[in-house]
């Protein structure tokens, strides 16, 4: 049995050990709940490009395949989640922070990697790259934690998560990983990693509007969040998964295929 085919038989078990939570939160969504309903939206969609993902490795080359694989791995980690946060949001209506930070904990990083992974199989791709990268993504999403849980001010997190993306975007666009690309890289690659940057970039920005919305603009006067914010919070951090997840893995799937194509 291939390895995508080993993969979509441990996604299926993966599914029916799920069944339990998909059911409950069927049961309760109501169809005025906009943000449960983008949460079931995006928790299928994020499934569904895992399937994509790991059933398309089947015709890359051998040096690609990893880079789809971490693709259907972020997808697959965030799908999860969206099982269990979408849980919490229909029951509760509370927004599940420790649930969505987890998911981030791991798949940021791994869209990280994902540029560290089509350099190195363009054969252009230093180990300090990777490590740069992926401290950045660390000191990014920890502080938003700290701050959206209340272990610190919520102020001084989101002034060091951006700290965090201001690093990974020079890295991005003016470091190591950048010259590679541009100096190494065939046309399709360049491509996949200007586009890639680029939802770093504009994608990613979604995340700080949320943080935003759901902390600082639905306050009440005493400055304790409202309705409001939750729902804020919750649908833009969704949509910004959405786009910034599966967008950046088909980027990688472009690369993969069209330079496989070619050799």
């Amino acid at each position: 049995m291939s390895l995508s085919k080993k993969l979509m038989v441990g996604l299926t078990a993966g599914g029916a050990a799920l069944a339990p939570t998909m059911a409950h939160a069927a049961a309760n969504l109501k169809s005025d709940d906009f943000v449960g309903i983008s949460f079931w939206l995006i928790s299928m969609a994020m499934m569904a490009s895992t399937v994509f993902f790991l059933w398309e490795t089947q015709g890359v080359t051998a040096k690609w395949k990893t880079s789809l694989v971490v693709s259907g791995l972020i997808t697959f980690i965030a799908a999860v989640h969206y099982f269990y946060m979408r849980d919490v949001w229909v029951s509760t209506g509370e927004t599940p922070t420790v649930y969505r930070y987890i998911d981030w904990l791991l798949t940021v990083p791994l869209q990280m990697i994902e540029f560290y992974l089509i350099l190195r199989a363009i054969g252009a791709a230093p180990a300090g790259i990777f490590w740069r990268l992926f401290l950045g993504t660390l000191v990014m999403i920890i502080p938003g934690f700290l701050g959206e849980a209340g272990y610190i001010d919520v102020t001084v997190g989101f002034v060091i998560g951006m700290l965090g993306w201001a690093f990974i975007l020079y890295e991005l666009f003016a470091g190591e990983a950048s010259k590679k690309a541009a100096d190494q890289a065939p046309a399709a690659v360049q491509t996949a990693f200007n586009t890639m940057r680029w939802i770093v970039t504009i994608g990613w920005a979604i995340y700080p509007l949320g943080y935003v919305l759901g902390y600082f603009v639905y306050t009440t006067a005493t400055g304790g969040a409202t309705p409001e914010a939750s729902q804020a919070l919750n649908i833009v951090y969704n949509l910004a998964d959405f786009v910034n997840k599966i967008a950046f893995g088909l980027m990688i799937w472009y690369a993969a295929t069209s330079v496989s194509k070619e050799d």
